[in-house]
C-alpha cells in the first residue's frame, strides 16, 4: 500500500431518505441527472472519481484550488438544476473538502484525511460547502471567494478538533467577532430555566416520521450489532396492511395496529417495541430475522385488515424472528360492531402463545374503557391520522374529529386524552395564543383519568402541565404513575427523564432516557438529546458534545439539544 497527500471531496444528498420514501423512481431520476453534472465537473477540474454508494460521492484532486473550484461550480450548477423542481423534490448536496494524507489501495483511498472530509460534509448546509483549515490556508489568497470561520469543532472518531470554514456562496458570511460575541451572550443567558420549555420538544417530535441517522458513504458503515434480547418475551407489532384496495381505509388498518400495541404495552410480563419504531417499517419489504435483530425482539406480529361495508376481516400471524417460523396464524371475520372484542381476542391469543403464566384478569389488568359507538371510534381513528401530520392545519382537523367523538360518546376516555394532546401541541408550538390553553389541557387530562384512572396518557399530560408550571416533583410523580400503568410506554420514560432533568437528578434522567431508547430503538437520537442535556447540566461537557451531535443528526430542528450543545461548546472553549 502507498500513501500520498491529496485533496478529498465528499458529497451527499441532504434528506435523501425522505425523498426516496416519498417517490423512489422520481428521486432516482433526479439523482441520475445530478450525478451527471457532478461527475462531469469532477473530470473537468482534473479530479478523479473514487467511489459512490447511493447518494454519496468521493473524489480526489491533485490541486486544492481545483477541488474548491469544482465544489463551488457543483453547487452553482445544481442550484440551477433544482430551480425547475418543486421545493419538496429538490435535491441539495452537502460537500466537505479536506487536504490530507491518505492510504491508496487499488482505486480506493482510506484514512483520517477521508474521514475528516466526510465529517465536514455532514457539517455543511444543504447546497453548501465546508472546508478544513488546511484547505483554507491553501486557497484563501488564490480564489475570489468569501469564507466564514466556524472555529474548531470536535468531530466523531477524530482525535483532535478540526478547524472548519464555510465557503460563502450567498454573500452571508458572519464575522468572527460576531460569533465570539454570540458565544459570550449565550454563556451569560442560558440556564436551566432558559431551557425549561425547550427541553419539552422531545415528546412533541416523537410523533414525527423523520429519517434515522445516516453515515456518509465515504466511510462504509459497519453492520450494527444485534440488540440483546430482554429476559422476558419480546415482540414488535408491525403496521397491519390495508387490504381493502382503498387508500382512504389506511387509517383503519393503522388504527388496528395502534390498538394492539397499546393493549400489549399494558402487560408487565411482555416487552413491546414502541409504535414509532414499528411503524418505521410501514410499506417496506421486511424479513423477520432482520427486524428482530434491529429491534432486539424474539417475536414479530404481522397482519392485514380488509374492511368492506359493515364487516371486517383481520388476518394475523406471529413468527419467531430468529428462525422466521410461523408460530400461529389466525383469520377473524366479524361484523364491524365487534371490532373491540376482536382486538381483545387477538391480544389474549398472543398472551397464550407466548406462555405468559397468568391471564389478563389474573394479573389484575382491566381492559381500557372504550366506546360502543362505532361512529365515535371512526372519528377517533381519523383524528389520529390528521394529528400524525404534526402541522397546525392537521392538528386543527384532528381536534374537530376528537371533539365530534366525545360529543357522540361523552364517556370516551381515549378521545379526551388525544383531544388534550391537540391542545398541548397548540401550547408548545404557540399555534394558538390563548392564555387558557394549559388550563384546558389540565381539564381534559383530569376528565380522561376520571373516566379511566388507568389511562397512562392522562397522567402523561398532567406531567406535562406540571412541567410547564415548573412543578417538578408533581411532574415526576405523574410520569412515574404513567410508567406503572404502561410499563412499555417510551413517552412515559422520556417524560420522566425531562422531569428529572429539571429537578437536577441528572444520573436518573439519563437512566430513564436510555430505557425509552431501548423501547424505541429506531428513534435513538430523540432520547440521546435528553441524555446530552442531562450531561451538559451535570457539567460533563466533553461527553455531552458527541451525544448531542448524534441526536441532532437525526433531529436537526430540535431546539433543546441545540441550545445545550451551544452551552457545551462554550464551556470547552
Amino acid at each position: 500500500m502507498e500513501r500520498k497527500l491529496t485533496a478529498i471531496l465528499c458529497a451527499d444528498v441532504y434528506g435523501y431518505s425522505r425523498l426516496m420514501g416519498e417517490d423512489e423512481e422520481g428521486t432516482l431520476r433526479t439523482l441520475s441527472a445530478c450525478r451527471k453534472i457532478t461527475d462531469s465537473l469532477i473530470e473537468r477540474h482534473h479530479g478523479r472519481f473514487v467511489n459512490s454508494a447511493g447518494d454519496s460521492v468521493l473524489a480526489e484532486f491533485a490541486s486544492v484550488v481545483n477541488a474548491v473550484e469544482c465544489a463551488v461550480e457543483i453547487q452553482t450548477s445544481l442550484k440551477e438544476e433544482n430551480a425547475s423542481l418543486p421545493p419538496e423534490r429538490r435535491m441539495e448536496f452537502r460537500i466537505g473538502l479536506n487536504l490530507g494524507d491518505v492510504i491508496i489501495d487499488g482505486e480506493q483511498i482510506y484514512g483520517d484525511g477521508v474521514n475528516v472530509a466526510a465529517r465536514l460534509e455532514s457539517l455543511a448546509n444543504p447546497g453548501g460547502v465546508c472546508i478544513s483549515g488546511t484547505v483554507y490556508e491553501q486557497v484563501r489568497d488564490k480564489l475570489t471567494l468569501g469564507y466564514e470561520d466556524r472555529g474548531e469543532q470536535a468531530v466523531k472518531n477524530i482525535g483532535r478538533p478540526v478547524h472548519v470554514w464555510r465557503v460563502v456562496l450567498d454573500g452571508t458570511a458572519t464575522p468572527r467577532e460576531t460569533i465570539q460575541l454570540r458565544r459570550r451572550y449565550w454563556r451569560g443567558v442560558l440556564s436551566l430555566t432558559g431551557l425549561a420549555i425547550a427541553v419539552g420538544t422531545f415528546l412533541v417530535v416523537q410523533h414525527l416520521s423523520l429519517k434515522p441517522p445516516r453515515t456518509s458513504a465515504s466511510i462504509p458503515p459497519p453492520e450494527k450489532p444485534a440488540l440483546t434480547l430482554p429476559s422476558i418475551p419480546s415482540i414488535v407489532v408491525l403496521p397491519f396492511t390495508n387490504l381493502s384496495g382503498d387508500p382512504q381505509q389506511e387509517y383503519f388498518s393503522d388504527g388496528i395496529s395502534d390498538q394492539l400495541i397499546n393493549e400489549l404495552s399494558r402487560l408487565p410480563g411482555l416487552f413491546v417495541i414502541a409504535r414509532n419504531s414499528s411503524f418505521a417499517y410501514k410499506g417496506k419489504p421486511i424479513k423477520e430475522h432482520d427486524v428482530g435483530r434491529e429491534l432486539g425482539v424474539k417475536y414479530v406480529l404481522e397482519g392485514g385488515v380488509y374492511k368492506v361495508g359493515d364487516r371486517v376481516r383481520v388476518t394475523v400471524q406471529l413468527a419467531d424472528a430468529n428462525s422466521g417460523t410461523d408460530l400461529w396464524a389466525e383469520r377473524y371475520e366479524r361484523p364491524l360492531r365487534d371490532i373491540f372484542s376482536l382486538q381483545d381476542q387477538i391480544v389474549q391469543r398472543i398472551v397464550i402463545t407466548l406462555n405468559l403464566q397468568l391471564s389478563l384478569w389474573e394479573r389484575g389488568i382491566m381492559a381500557r374503557r372504550r366506546t360502543d359507538n362505532l361512529e365515535a371510534y371512526d372519528d377517533f381513528l381519523r383524528g389520529l391520522e390528521f394529528q400524525s401530520s404534526m402541522t397546525k392545519e392537521g392538528n386543527a382537523k384532528a381536534r374537530q374529529m376528537f371533539e365530534k367523538a366525545v360529543e357522540l360518546d361523552p364517556n370516551y376516555a381515549d378521545a379526551y386524552a388525544v383531544l388534550g394532546w391537540t391542545f398541548w401541541l397548540d401550547w408548545f408550538w404557540q399555534w394558538r395564543q390563548d392564555p387558557g390553553t394549559l388550563k384546558r389541557i389540565d381539564e381534559l387530562a383530569q376528565k380522561t383519568i376520571a373516566l379511566d384512572e388507568s389511562h397512562a396518557i392522562g397522567h402523561i399530560l398532567l406531567s406535562g402541565v406540571d412541567l410547564a408550571n415548573r412543578k417538578y416533583d408533581e411532574a415526576d410523580a405523574e410520569a412515574k404513575r404513567a410508567i406503572a400503568l404502561a410499563p412499555n410506554s417510551a413517552p412515559a420514560y422520556s417524560w420522566l427523564a425531562e422531569a428529572l432533568i429539571h429537578s437536577g437528578d441528572y444520573a436518573e434522567a439519563i437512566k430513564f432516557a436510555r430505557v425509552a431508547m431501548r423501547l424505541d430503538p429506531r428513534n435513538r437520537g430523540l432520547y440521546l438529546g435528553e441524555e446530552g442535556i442531562a450531561q451538559t447540566f451535570n457539567g460533563h461537557y466533553a461527553q455531552a458534545i458527541p451525544t448531542l451531535e448524534t441526536s441532532l443528526a437525526s433531529y436537526p430542528n430540535n431546539m433543546g439539544p441545540r441550545l445545550a450543545l451551544t452551552i457545551a461548546y462554550s464551556e470547552v472553549g
